[in-house]
């Protein structure tokens, strides 16, 4: 079995892989890196299965050397780690490369295999970002705005009156009360930016097929009213770490 791990600012996704694909996943609070809960979080979640090698890819980067040495006191192994570096069979049309957070470069692996190119994801995570593979199925870079629960939060922390929400859908678009008045705009205000956003890249990549991939948190809540989204791919991230694992064990053992 493969261990993967999406090292994000909020939580750190873990999955079990074979050759074929993503057999099981749990997330673990990323601070646990730091707190040293993460080493016997993850042993319990791997349980009996035959560790045969890992797969990571962070955006923190304090937490990566942590996630390493936890790797190598459990199976003895050093994980692979993706960077734009190390990516295989993949090209990049992008200036810095290497400034390109390997969880996004993770998703473009994804969606390119399952959905071909071009095709645009959208993560819903701490930040939304968008990730566009071209005609010639390059990483042609992307956007990154605000995540809901980042805006939300802010709006609570500056204001004096605005309550701490939880974000769920809404039925109406005039709020009867401050909550529901934020979560219109936090839910339907969030698929409005969606929407034009994707007819922009529409646009730009000059093509009528553009298929969508939504992952992340909020995923199926703000998809589950956006026709532009073709799927929905919770574990887009992770299956990008398989794919890009077995595209480099491939190359190197040919």
């Amino acid at each position: 079995m493969i261990l993967l791990l999406d090292i994000g600012n909020t939580n750190t996704h873990l999955g079990l892989a074979n050759a074929r694909r993503v057999t099981r996943q749990a997330d673990l609070p990323t601070t646990l890196w730091f707190a040293g809960g993460a080493k016997a979080r993850i042993k319990k979640f791997a349980g009996s299965a035959e560790i045969e090698a890992a797969v990571l890819c962070s955006v923190v980067p304090q937490a990566t050397p942590l996630s390493r040495k936890v790797v190598h006191q459990l199976w003895h192994l050093t994980p692979f780690e993706l960077t734009a570096r190390t990516l295989r069979g993949f090209g990049i049309d992008y200036p810095q490369p290497d400034t390109i957070g390997p969880d996004r470069l993770a998703n473009a692996v994804a969606a390119r295999h399952h959905f071909g190119a071009p095709v645009v994801v959208v993560d819903f995570g701490t930040a939304v970002t968008f990730d566009v593979v071209d005609r010639a199925g390059n990483y042609a870079g992307g956007i990154i705005a605000p995540g809901l629960a980042a805006m939300t939060e802010y709006l609570h922390e500056k204001t004096a009156l605005l309550p701490r929400i939880t974000i769920r859908e809404t039925r109406s678009v005039i709020g009867k009360s401050t909550e529901q008045a934020m979560l219109i705009g936090a839910v339907q205000g969030y698929r409005g930016l969606i929407r034009e956003l994707l007819h922009e890249l529409r646009r730009q990549l000059k093509t009528r097929r553009l298929p969508v991939v939504a992952t992340g948190g909020y995923a199926p809540l703000i998809s589950a009213k956006l026709s532009e989204i073709t799927a929905v791919q919770p574990d887009l991230t992770l299956e990008g770490l398989r794919l890009a694992w077995l595209g480099n064990h491939i190359k190197r053992t040919v």
